[in-house]
């Protein structure tokens, strides 16, 4: 599976976390030539902080042919 770029999404506060979904789905929304080829979801945490990064793999769609 070949990508083009990645887009990373990464929070740390609780509200930051819980608004995620909603940031991913905006950048799909905004960003409609992009196909989604692959997800990886992180997770770390120390002490105080709890991360969660989701990394999107994408390439361009490609345009069909009339």
């Amino acid at each position: 599976m070949s990508w083009e770029g990645c887009k990373v999404f990464s929070a740390t506060k609780a509200r930051e976390r819980e608004a995620l979904g909603e940031d991913i789905t905006r950048w799909k929304r905004d960003n409609p030539d992009m196909e989604i080829v692959d997800r990886e979801v992180l997770q770390s945490s120390d002490r105080e902080f709890h991360c969660l990064t989701i990394v999107i793999f994408y390439r361009r769609k490609r345009k069909q042919e009339s």
